[in-house]
């Protein structure tokens, strides 16, 4: 069926009228501070004690805005005639926002968690240079970061909290005092003492046996060998 002739022009004029007929509100900002979404891409922010300068982020980013240096410092052996280990040592971990196109791929290929979304959006400059976010301002953004959404009801723990509870509750109990174990001392009597055999009574074995002679006791005379056909 063909389209009747102005049949488009009358839908934009309907969407135009009710337009007209609501009331405008005006987000009064800065004076209020606008709701974000809870996963709202602001800044960066970096979480240097899980960095283990693995390069990732930095190699993934399409835009080549992050910028780390390091070394490497020997760790002497944990035991004696142990071997010595290397470390990197972070010195220098920048983000060029001026760069940046907020894909988020850093965040997502670090395997150890040093970075995360921040919701805020309010540090625009007035020199290109100052948009470059060196790892102490890196840092102070980490603290505006929310906490992560509440799982759903029925949802499994994630294993990092399982391993981390697991490994508390190991330690608990390696650091708890034996219960009701006897003393090392008593051990050591109980081991001195002879054991009686089962079944025997303390009378049974203190009384004497009948080869034994003792006083007010006398033996039958048993006939010597050859006196036997005698009688």
């Amino acid at each position: 069926m063909a389209p009747i002739p102005g049949s488009g022009l009358a839908k934009g004029l309907a969407v135009t009228l009710r337009t007209m007929t609501k009331k405008s509100v005006t987000a009064q900002y800065p004076d209020t501070q606008p709701d974000l979404p809870p996963r709202t891409r602001g800044v960066i922010g970096l979480f240097e004690e899980n960095c283990t300068v693995c390069m990732l982020c930095a190699r993934e980013c399409p835009d080549w805005c992050i910028y780390i240096d390091s070394h490497k410092e020997t760790v002497p052996a944990a035991t004696p005639g142990g071997r010595e280990r290397s470390r990197n040592v972070l010195d220098r971990f920048a983000i060029d926002f001026s760069l940046c196109m907020y894909c988020g791929i850093c965040i997502e290929v670090c395997p150890f968690d040093a970075l995360f979304w921040s919701p805020e959006f309010e540090y625009a400059e007035t020199d290109i240079r100052e948009l470059t976010h060196e790892r102490d301002k890196l840092r102070e953004w980490m603290w505006t970061v929310p906490a992560p959404p509440a799982l759903d009801p029925g949802a499994e723990e994630p294993k990092e909290l399982a391993t981390a509870r697991k490994t508390a509750d190991k330690l608990a109990a390696q650091q708890a005092p034996p219960a009701t174990e006897p003393h090392a001392d008593e051990q050591a009597r109980a081991a001195e003492q002879p054991t009686r055999p089962q079944g025997d009574s303390k009378q049974q074995t203190d009384q004497p046996k009948p080869d034994q002679t003792t006083p007010g006791h006398q033996t039958p005379d048993r006939p010597k060998p050859g006196q036997e056909g005698s009688e």
